[in-house]
């Protein structure tokens, strides 16, 4: 964008506290129609912090569209209050349909400022020493240097050089020069003094003069020809250009030879442009034709109508392309200036809203960390549908809005038919489906990097206030190991929240081994940074639940649903003849139904059985966190009960370690299952999965591996073991 620091700069002048509505507004239509963000439009609005309230500048954005308004409008507002242009329409007032199109990017120096620096010729002319000190300079003993002293003249009669030579290497003419008693004609060839004489600055492979024929990409010519020549040495001193020879042309120009060690010819075209692009940001109006490293430049040691070509100066400026480089980049850095506290002291901003009560803020970061069998995905689909719903999640109040679900893993079918499921299971009306918009992108991801970006476009007009992204490893960019590599990957999240004013959400997986005696930032898997880079860290960690706690969860599930029987069908026995301690008893609780409701008791029985297997084969997970806008929160116990995680209102699990926590003697001395105990719950776990997989649609070897949390091979060896199912071409049936 080539008016974006313009633009910016002149913000500084407008006070937000001091214009009405529609003055801001007008301030952000015109942002928006000259190409900036809504974070520009956002970050100058928060100094006005009585006024300001934050989203609101990404929510009102998207309406703008062809408002009409242009840069003109704030550039006004900035005269008003006293900015003063130095720019090429200083003398005029900028007419309504007028492009600002000044371009500050890479400015470092004001040409309009700056002084001029005078050159002076030699006091003591040595057209030898000139030549030498040139060659010594840019080229190694070995290297073939290109020259011209020949030339011929056009139809306007001008001067033009010849092809010249270009099989002689820079030690050769060097040693010939010393030795030739200052003829450098006798060296080089006699010249015409009215056209003087010139040097190619790359090496040559003494084949040709063409750019095929350069041998290394070290230097780059920037001239300009349309300035003063004291106007032209002090900005490209001021610019600090890697400089290894500076030449006054004997005319209108000076000759810069800028170092840009380029490995091959398309860097070398990089650098070059980018190179020109910053000097005539900053004023010097370049020569485009000077871009070829095989082009001649003049030489110094000669004389060209009476003007001698002289070396002004060697190795100034940064000392490498790349040290300049950096330095150009730093001082351009869009970076916000220090700010004093003593202004908002008693003016404080407000904080961003809330997204998850008590976890994270809007347009923060979360991460989400656990292993493998946790449902972390499905933790993430009810978080999406808690956020659209304006329900909870886990037990905090979600912030009702829209939320995009971005999904890298499973296929489209898959991924639509687990936000229903989880529906079902939460038993929530499906009142506020437009809030979810899922992003299926399975076999179709580019690293985070580049994802971002497309991201930011999809999603800039829709004003979600969550982004989801599941899972990560699929865009992760470089060795998750890395701190800087993942920094770099971290701040792509960054770049989301800022241009869409949500938060994101993502999840990881947690390292190999045992995670109950680490710390919730320390469980994820690869660098430090994935833990302390998010605004709020959620971590699942399992829990190994006892056999006599499970038989009690057993126990409780199968008297709620014999009393729920007993309530519909018979409620005036359920009053009369079940007590208190009854009602706590399976066993009492069966034969009261066996009494009662006879007629239902297969149906009740079978519904018993059911929910008893689910129990078996659910698991138990804690939720740590660690927080960065909000105080540590207690740690929150809950099953993963295919395909929903419910919180554990009771505390059943309060008293049960992670696993890697019980002490040794009770690591050591666990009683080990026997062959047939271990081959009877896996026939259980089968049986339960192949019932919760049949609700609606054909059972697959797929389906039941990732109800189970096992991979495809073990399923099809359960199920041979198994003497009630059979397979086909990956469908599972029972056997009648």
């Amino acid at each position: 964008m080539e008016n974006k620091l313009d633009l910016l700069s002149l913000l500084e002048y407008i006070d937000p506290s001091i214009l009405d509505y529609q003055e801001w507004l007008n301030v952000g239509m015109a942002l928006r129609q000259e190409g900036y963000t809504a974070s520009d439009w956002d970050d100058w609005s928060k100094r006005d912090g009585g006024r300001y309230h934050p989203g609101e500048c990404f929510k009102k954005w998207t309406t703008f569209e062809g408002s009409g308004i242009t840069g003109a409008t704030i550039t006004q507002m900035a005269k008003d209050n006293g900015w003063e242009s130095r720019s090429q329409w200083e003398d005029r007032e900028l007419d309504w349909n007028d492009e600002i199109s000044v371009n500050e990017d890479y400015v470092v120096i004001d040409k309009n400022w700056i002084e001029g620096k005078e050159i002076s010729e030699p006091v003591m002319w040595n057209p030898v020493r000139e030549l030498t000190r040139y060659l010594e300079t840019l080229f190694e003993a070995s290297e073939n240097v290109g020259y011209v002293t020949d030339t011929w003249q056009n139809e306007e009669g001008k001067h033009l050089p010849t092809k010249g030579a270009y099989d002689r290497s820079a030690g050769e003419l060097i040693q010939l020069l010393n030795q030739s008693g200052g003829d450098i004609g006798g060296v080089i060839g006699d010249y015409n003094p009215e056209a003087g004489a010139w040097i190619r600055f790359n090496p040559l492979d003494g084949k040709g003069v063409k750019n095929e024929n350069v041998t290394e990409y070290k230097y780059a010519l920037v001239e300009s020809d349309t300035m003063d020549l004291e106007k032209q040495n002090a900005i490209l001193r001021e610019l600090e250009l890697p400089i290894a020879a500076l030449v006054y042309s004997g005319k209108k120009s000076i000759h810069a030879i800028v170092k840009i060690n380029a490995a091959n010819y398309e860097e070398y075209r990089k650098r070059v442009d980018y190179l020109y692009n910053v000097c005539k940001k900053n004023g010097l109006n370049i020569d485009n034709q000077n871009r070829n490293p095989s082009r001649l430049s003049r030489m110094p040691g000669i004389e060209r109508n009476g003007k001698k070509q002289f070396l002004i100066d060697t190795n100034i400026g940064k000392s490498t392309w790349d040290e300049w480089h950096d330095w150009i980049e730093d001082v351009n850095d869009d970076l916000p200036d220090p700010e004093s506290l003593t202004d908002f002291w008693d003016n404080m901003p407000q904080l961003a809203p809330p997204l998850i009560e008590g976890v994270l803020r809007q347009g923060h970061k979360m991460l989400m960390a656990g292993p493998s069998k946790a449902g972390k995905s499905f933790a993430l689909i009810e978080l999406s549908i808690g956020i659209a719903e304006g329900k909870q999640w886990l037990g905090w109040n979600c912030t009702k809005g829209k939320v995009l679900y971005v999904n890298l893993e499973l296929d489209r079918a898959s991924c639509l038919h687990r936000f229903k499921d989880v529906y079902q299971a939460l038993g929530w009306q499906s009142n506020n489906l437009s809030n979810i918009d899922i992003w299926n992108l399975r076999g179709k991801s580019v690293p985070m990097d580049k994802l971002a970006p497309k991201l930011i476009r999809r999603a800039a007009k829709k004003n979600y206030i969550a982004v989801i992204i599941d899972p990560i490893y699929k865009v992760l960019t470089g060795d998750e190991n890395s701190a800087d590599q993942m920094a770099h990957f971290t701040n792509q999240f960054d770049k989301v929240c800022t241009e869409l004013g949500s938060s994101v959400i993502y999840c990881h997986h947690h390292s190999k081994g045992s995670q109950g005696n680490k710390k919730s930032m320390d469980r994820a898997s690869g660098s430090g940074v994935f833990a302390r880079d998010p605004d709020a860290l959620i971590d699942l960690v399992e829990l190994e639940p006892t056999d006599a706690l499970m038989k009690q969860e057993e126990n409780k599930v199968a008297c709620s649903i014999y009393r729920n029987y007993l309530e519909n069908h018979n409620f005036d026995y359920l009053d009369e003849h079940v007590s208190q301690d009854d009602l706590l008893s399976a066993t009492t609780m069966e034969n009261h139904a066996k009494r009662a409701i006879p007629e239902q008791l297969t149906i009740v029985k079978e519904k018993v059985d059911k929910a008893i297997n689910k129990v078996r084969i659910r698991s138990a997970w804690r939720v740590e966190g660690t927080l960065r806008e909000y105080p540590k929160f207690d740690a929150v116990n809950m099953w993963f009960t295919y395909p929903i995680h419910m919180v554990d209102e009771i505390g059943s699990l309060k008293d049960i370690e992670p696993e890697g926590e019980q002490p040794p003697w009770k690591k050591n001395f666990t009683k080990k299952k026997s062959s047939e105990e271990r081959k009877k719950e896996q026939q259980d776990a089968l049986e339960v999965a192949y019932e919760a997989c049949g609700i609606d649609e054909q059972v697959t070897v797929k389906a039941l591996a990732e109800y189970m949390g096992i991979s495809e091979k073990t399923v099809r060896r359960r199920i041979k073991e198994h003497a009630d199912f059979w397979i086909d071409e990956g469908e599972v049936g029972r056997k009648t």
